[in-house]
């Protein structure tokens, strides 16, 4: 996975780790877009909704609010950051290369 070199540090740090189980107990362990849409997709990754900028990092409204944190699975969190991606999931959750 790949991490900006400005929040390498902040990735880290134990409050990240604490808000990052917090989302993950939160959903489940889900996808939360994958369970909108009816889908039970195991989450990979808590993503920033509002992305983390050398500029917001430090701000903890942003950085550290589970308001503004949501677990995605691989697709979705390639789909949000407009990457490529190797598979996706049909309807049922199943992977598709």
């Amino acid at each position: 996975m790949r991490r900006d070199k400005f929040a390498s540090r902040f990735y880290g740090s134990y409050a990240w780790q604490q808000c990052r189980a917090t989302v993950w107990r939160r959903a489940g362990g889900l996808c939360e877009r994958c369970l909108a849409r009816g889908l039970i997709v195991p989450g990979v990754e808590v993503h920033h909704i509002e992305h983390l900028t050398p500029e917001n990092l430090s701000d903890p409204a942003v950085a550290l609010n589970p308001d503004n944190l949501i677990l995605l699975c691989s697709a979705c969190h390639h789909d949000e950051h407009e990457r490529e991606v190797r598979y996706r999931t049909d309807e049922a959750g199943r992977v598709i290369w």
